[in-house]
């Protein structure tokens, strides 16, 4: 019932806004850095996943503040979601794959491997908790942000796929409407970095789907967002993290800077939320990566840094780089960093946004 409703939505919106395209940010829609001929072999692909979202977290038995790992679960986690994230890797490295050699054949490894999990209607089952929920979400926005770099490249790398593009986007537009469904309407003290992400997979679901309904409700949850941010760029919802509350924020940002982008690429501000508290809230973190002493204080106990040791926590600062001027020392740190990738919020960020900046 769900898959149908998801359908009907889909065609409706489209017909109806057909004036008034959503477009990504000009970097989504690059042609490949160069064509390559010779076909490459496609691995074989994680089998679709249509059970029952229900995982344990890797928090399980810690305290209120959720900021304590335990080994023990965070092992049955990723061995009980490692086919998601495996899918979700596979395609952020074939899209990526197909960026820097416009080779065909990264396409239809792509293209099947999606096709397969929308007709078996993966990810579509009940989540019986708040980490199936998050799996679905995070799973959406890595396969609609690498999709839309198929779907709006001006090689037109889909039309050999017509009836297959058409099931997998009404697949995503189904998995839109369910993550809609869980992570729209929350009460403000239950919206945090979660609910941010769930907006983000919304928004790039929204433009590969021409659905302004799914525009609408992933700026609501920014607007939201931007609310929650205080006058001095912090989250509270984050700051109960303890320990990693710094990490959590940055954490926090890395959807709200591509929602951002999203939105300015449609003709929506992103600045005009609670007076610019994007930027109060990048300024913080950004500061913080020489000085976590605010948070510190902030939560009364000294901040766990080692996220800072993965560059995949910094892609965003691709993205935020281009919605505001970023100093020297900033830049210096971030190309050092190159390239920059995140499979959930795109793959190649150094490619998707770096490279739109060298144009403009």
């Amino acid at each position: 019932m769900v898959f149908l409703r998801a359908a009907l939505i889909f065609i409706l919106s489209a017909a109806a806004h057909g004036a008034e395209r959503l477009s990504p940010p000009a970097g989504f829609m690059q042609p490949p850095e160069h064509r390559a001929a010779k076909a490459v072999n496609c691995p074989a692909a994680p089998a679709p996943f249509t059970g029952v979202l229900d995982f344990q977290s890797k928090y399980a038995g810690s305290d209120s503040a959720r900021a304590t790992l335990n080994p023990e679960a965070d092992a049955t986690f990723r061995q009980q979601t490692k086919p998601i994230t495996d899918m979700e890797r596979f395609v952020s490295r074939q899209v990526t794959a197909w960026a820097q050699s416009g080779n065909p054949s990264n396409v239809a490894c792509v293209v099947n491997a999606l096709a397969g999990w929308a007709s078996a209607g993966a990810l579509t089952g009940d989540a019986k908790n708040h980490t199936g929920r998050s799996m679905r979400k995070w799973a959406l926005a890595t396969f609609s942000s690498a999709w839309l770099q198929l779907q709006d490249s001006p090689q037109h790398p889909l039309r050999a796929y017509p009836a297959e593009q058409a099931n997998i986007e009404r697949w995503l537009s189904t998995l839109g409407d369910l993550t809609i469904s869980e992570w729209h309407d929350l009460p403000r003290s239950k919206v945090n970095n979660h609910s941010y992400w769930a907006a983000w997979a919304i928004m790039a679901t929204a433009v590969v789907t021409q659905r302004r309904d799914l525009f609408t409700d992933a700026l609501d949850i920014y607007r939201t967002a931007m609310q929650q941010i205080d006058q001095d760029g912090f989250l509270p919802n984050e700051l109960r993290r303890r320990q990693r509350a710094f990490s959590y924020h940055n954490y926090a940002i890395q959807p709200l800077v591509m929602i951002a982008l999203f939105a300015r690429a449609n003709g929506v501000d992103p600045e005009a939320g609670n007076h610019d508290a994007l930027r109060r809230l990048g300024d913080q973190v950004i500061d913080g990566f020489t000085d976590a002493q605010p948070f510190a204080q902030k939560t009364g106990v000294t901040q766990d840094m080692s996220f800072l040791q993965h560059p995949t926590n910094l892609a965003w600062l691709e993205g935020w780089c281009q919605l505001y001027s970023c100093d020297d020392a900033l830049r210096q740190r971030i190309v050092h960093l190159r390239p920059l990738q995140n499979t959930r919020l795109g793959g190649d960020l150094s490619h998707l946004l770096a490279t739109t900046a060298r144009q403009e």
